[in-house]
């Protein structure tokens, strides 16, 4: 069992003091006898010289040093604390560094003394500051002159600290498989569950597989993503899916299944043309379009992933020139029919006009009345007037 002291202020002493000294801790190095040690420490700090001289203690000390920051580490009682072999701070503990002070007084020249002394007590703590963390000088100095408070994150961040003690519940194997199926595609689970179901011995509460089973999950979702998951080259990019890309299927703009892709409209290398709503496909047409069984390139031009990438890079032109086809030919039956009705002879269009055109009084059969909407049809009295001058002339 390791030996523990703890460094906790009290009414009457601070760092320097008491059960708090440089001495006491002596006396606690020789008694625990070269054994791995803890030191507690809960300071708002004290004494630099005293803090030094236990800092130096605890370096030389035999046996394993782990300092702990149970609630305050600050001014002194933070260079004890970057004595241990590893530093643990806990998540809810307070770090606080500051430039060295002193109550004097006396003369101009005393005082002058005073600062000199201060500066050079201050480069001493520095450097204990900069062999822990790996900051540089400048760093370190301005962090000193600034009085910077850390929390636990900050302190690790910087480097000061090595470990934040966490209270919460140990994470089990059961816990880390239920969060990937519970987040992974359906397929995915149905997959994982197989697996799981037929190993009955699995112990998934062993606490010594947990650090073993993030990385054998990540192998096993990545070998499922290079079987299941499939890819669609369009007009507007590659679609990533599970299974066939069929009416209600969901589709990502991302390998991993992340990002569902944008609603537009898609065309593919083949001509099928689809819509995506919500993530989904939606009406999904027959391929039309440029034969997309062509894509075999020689094998003596392109290899391995060259190859690929340059049947991807076809796809996608083919996929674009299959949606300029499908807009151009929607253009052009719009183009002919326009032309249609340019064309119309002038009586056609008086037939058209008079095929749905009733004088009033008039006793005229209801055939007219079933053709079809002409092209141009006058609507207001004025314009009906005007037509039936031109008609009977």
């Amino acid at each position: 069992m390791n030996y523990k002291i703890y460094l906790y202020d009290t009414e009457s002493d601070t760092i320097g003091s008491g059960p708090l000294s440089s001495v006491a801790i002596q006396s606690h190095l020789e008694a625990a006898a070269g054994k791995d040690i803890e030191i507690h420490i809960s300071s708002a700090g004290g004494s630099a010289f005293d803090a030094i001289a236990i800092y130096d203690l605890l370096k030389k000390y035999p046996g394993k040093v782990t300092t702990y920051v149970d609630a305050l580490a600050a001014s002194a009682a933070s260079i004890v604390a970057m004595a241990g072999d590893t530093l643990v701070m806990s998540k809810y503990a307070l770090m606080m560094i500051h430039k060295p002070m002193v109550g004097s007084g006396g003369n101009a020249d005393e005082l002058l003394k005073d600062v000199q002394m201060l500066n050079v007590v201050q480069s001493r703590l520095a450097h204990i500051y900069m062999d822990k963390t790996g900051l540089d000088s400048a760093t370190i100095n301005s962090l000193i002159d600034a009085v910077t408070w850390m929390n636990a994150d900050q302190a690790l961040d910087l480097g000061f600290i090595d470990q934040v003690e966490d209270y919460s519940e140990p994470v089990s194997n059961k816990l880390i498989i239920q969060n990937y199926t519970n987040s992974a595609p359906l397929v995915y689970r149905q997959c994982i569950n197989k697996i799981l179901n037929k190993q009955t011995n699995m112990n998934l509460e062993n606490k010594e597989l947990i650090d073993r089973t993030t990385s054998v999950l990540d192998k096993v979702m990545n070998f499922f993503k290079k079987v299941v998951n499939k890819q669609t080259v369009t007009d507007k990019g590659t679609l990533h899916h599970a299974g066939e890309l069929d009416e209600g299927t969901e589709v990502y703009q991302d390998e991993d299944l992340n990002t569902p892709a944008s609603n537009d409209s898609y065309t593919t290398s083949s001509g099928k043309k689809f819509t995506v709503t919500s993530g989904k496909v939606h009406e999904v047409s027959a391929d039309q379009g440029i034969d997309d069984d062509d894509d075999d390139l020689p094998e003596n031009l392109f290899t391995g992933k060259n190859k690929t990438a340059v049947q991807s890079s076809i796809k996608a032109v083919k996929a674009k020139l299959n949606a300029q086809n499908s807009l151009l030919a929607e253009a052009k039956a719009a183009l002919e029919e326009a032309n249609i009705r340019l064309n119309k002879t002038r009586e056609e269009v008086k037939n058209e006009i008079k095929s749905d055109f009733s004088p009033e009084n008039s006793r005229r059969s209801n055939k007219a009345k079933t053709e079809t909407a002409p092209f141009f049809a006058p609507q207001t009295t004025l314009a009906q007037n005007a037509v039936k001058k031109a008609i009977s002339r």
